[in-house]
């Protein structure tokens, strides 16, 4: 019977030593981040990389990149991304060789970790040859693409362990039949595999199994619901905060205005675009093909350059001669002649603006832009946008990340409840010159006799639950 005993700790400790070697094995191979790097490429990279990183844009392309500096150590790449000019003044030959090609444009410096940038590189690497690759790991050795899926690893695993439990457990019934001869001098029925399944003790191991799994489901569910960090909704119009924000320096604020003086940062009306568009009436990326959406929405005419009277009362007949014949007068501008492949344009370009502006619930051209939201706090929960831009003085970026640098807005931050209460706890606020913290005298005073250094949005009430829950 002893001997028994030995066979199941063993046969445990077998199930405990294969799980955590398989797991300690996913732990311990390196992986780069294919979905970090596209975020990490269009925040940073995007604004002067092509993204199909085959053709040059105001920067080389980036495909075929690590082949070009493969003679070169991988750290000198890492220094390269991070610190441009700093290798080019050291003299090193790569980046002077770049500097050659492409000045006088600088690169922007970057403050990346080596994994990071790794993540980046195995991400246009994907995007270049659309086939799987190995990347280089920092430090050295090689490192997957991207995490492996392990959906068959575990599941065998699970299978293995399924099947060494039932083994056990007709052994253990064996261990109490073999006891209870000892002890009676009699041989009991023994219980079938389907009567020890069926037992108690397995029955209510089974239900707490499911309670837990079921309860870890729908906590990990609830904490997520709404959550849409990376969310990149495809607009109605074209609009590229790169050109707008990065290339011609548009002040966040001058769009939405109700960031600094309201709760809403505010979707900015088609006349706000108006007030530079009524000049600039063909983009410098898409042509007439997206503001013709804008001047369509508003009632705006571009070959007059005025504003089209009893616009609400036109048909979609009316509209559409309109803007054809813009579209079409400045394809003739451009080529002089309108061939099939003008006539085509202007053909999808109407069509294009038609599905842009007109929805089942909307089906008149005229009237406001229907944006697709991006950014979407729960009902119960309160935000000003006021009070942290212009009370506690953060930079759009905070939060939304290098909009400057997105051609289509994505949700840069997750927005959570965790997210918002640690930037609370690390925040400082800046009263020196701030009329609004005034009344904190206590802390002025402190600040003034070198007591304290410092003060968190924490410290004056930042984590009250009714500032954001009243």
């Amino acid at each position: 019977m002893m001997d028994l005993k030995r066979f199941t700790a063993y046969l445990l400790s077998l199930c405990f030593f294969l799980a955590a070697g398989v797991l300690s094995a996913q732990d311990a191979a390196p992986a780069v981040d294919l979905a970090e790097g596209g975020t990490l490429f269009k925040n940073n990279c995007a604004a002067c990389h092509n993204k199909n990183m085959k053709d040059n844009l105001t920067g080389p392309a980036l495909g075929g990149v690590q082949d070009r500096w493969a003679g070169y150590p991988r750290e000198d790449l890492y220094k390269w991304v991070n610190n441009s000019q700093a290798m080019i003044s050291s003299g090193h030959p790569r980046a002077v060789e770049l500097w050659n090609q492409w000045k006088p444009t600088v690169m922007s410096n970057f403050n990346l970790s080596d994994q990071q940038i790794e993540n980046v590189l195995a991400y246009i690497n994907d995007v270049y040859t659309k086939v799987p690759v190995v990347a280089v790991a920092p430090g050295g050795g090689a490192a997957t693409q991207q995490k492996p899926n392990n959906t068959l690893l575990f599941g065998g695993l699970f299978a293995v362990l399924a099947i060494l439990a039932l083994v056990l457990a007709r052994i253990i019934s064996n261990l109490d039949y073999l006891s209870k001869v000892q002890e009676t001098g009699e041989a009991p029925p023994r219980k079938t595999l389907v009567q020890i399944l069926t037992s108690k003790g397995i029955i209510a191991f089974v239900v707490f199994l499911v309670v837990v799994l079921g309860g870890y489901t729908t906590v990990n569910n609830a904490i997520n619901l709404g959550r849409q960090q990376g969310y990149q909704p495809d607009q109605p119009i074209k609009f590229s905060h790169t050109t707008h924000a990065g290339v011609h320096k548009i002040d966040c604020n001058y769009c939405h205005d109700g960031a600094r003086r309201s709760k809403s940062s505010v979707i900015p009306a088609a006349s706000t675009c108006m007030n530079c568009h009524k000049a600039i009436n063909v983009g410098s990326v898409y042509g007439t093909a997206e503001l013709t959406k804008i001047y369509a929405s508003i009632g705006f005419d571009p070959s007059t350059g005025k504003y089209i009277e009893n616009y609400d009362d036109l048909s979609q007949g009316d509209i559409e001669k309109i803007y054809k014949k813009w579209i079409t007068d400045n394809y003739i501008k451009e080529n002089n002649t309108l061939d099939a492949a003008g006539e085509l344009l202007v053909k999808n370009q109407w069509e294009d603006l038609v599905a842009s502006l007109t929805n089942p619930g909307k089906e008149k051209i005229q009237g406001p832009i229907e944006w697709i939201r991006i950014h979407n706090m729960p009902d119960h929960v309160y935000f000003n946008h006021s009070q942290h831009v212009t009370v506690g003085k953060l930079t759009c970026q905070t939060c939304h990340g290098k909009v400057e640098a997105m051609d289509v807005v994505q949700q840069f931050s997750p927005l959570s409840m965790g997210w918002c209460v640690n930037c609370h706890r690390k925040t400082e606020v800046q009263f020196a010159n701030n009329p609004y913290y005034e009344s904190y005298k206590n802390y002025h005073e402190e600040m003034t006799n070198g007591t304290r250094d410092k003060v968190t949005v924490e410290e004056i009430g930042g984590l009250e639950c009714q500032k954001c829950h009243y």
